[in-house]
């Protein structure tokens, strides 16, 4: 990966509607060479996918919280409780942790009662699960923006 690459990288990630004429503008390249450079970058899975940054009070989920899982250790209940967690539509993130709490999520419901239902209907009940804790989100300080590409 070269200069060329990974300014494309940034300006992708700044604004990924950019048109290939905008984007070869702004790479210093010409817009065909600039295309063959994007389709190599998705093909070898540097650019993994496109999508809309969706403000979550428009569509009811603007109840976000960081809820930390405990899942009993052994592979069968993690395999298990995992599986279950990735069809859950609440939650938006998820990561096994090294350590304690063994997982983190991010919880994104309609309100307070909606989550009190989902953590009492719906993450309490999945397999493995020891301990629950969680943290609502007062403010979002800084926003995700993609990563430092230098």
């Amino acid at each position: 990966m070269d200069a060329i690459d990974r300014r494309i990288l940034r300006e992708l990630q700044a604004d990924g509607r950019l048109s290939n004429h905008e984007l070869a503008q702004r790479v210093g390249l010409s817009p065909s060479p600039c295309l063959r450079r994007v389709r190599r970058l998705e093909e070898e899975g540097v650019i993994r996918g496109y999508r809309a940054e969706v403000d979550p009070a428009a569509v009811g989920r603007g109840f976000e919280l960081f809820v930390t899982v405990e899942v009993r250790r052994d592979r069968e209940a993690v395999e298990a409780f995992e599986a279950e967690l990735a069809g859950i539509p609440e939650v938006i993130e998820a990561y096994r942790l090294y350590g304690a709490p063994g997982c983190l999520l991010r919880i994104a419901v309609a309100d307070s009662d909606a989550f009190e239902r989902f953590w009492i209907e719906r993450l309490t009940a999945l397999p493995g699960v020891n301990e629950v804790n969680s943290q609502m989100i007062m403010k979002r300080i800084k926003e995700p923006t993609g990563l430092p590409v230098e």
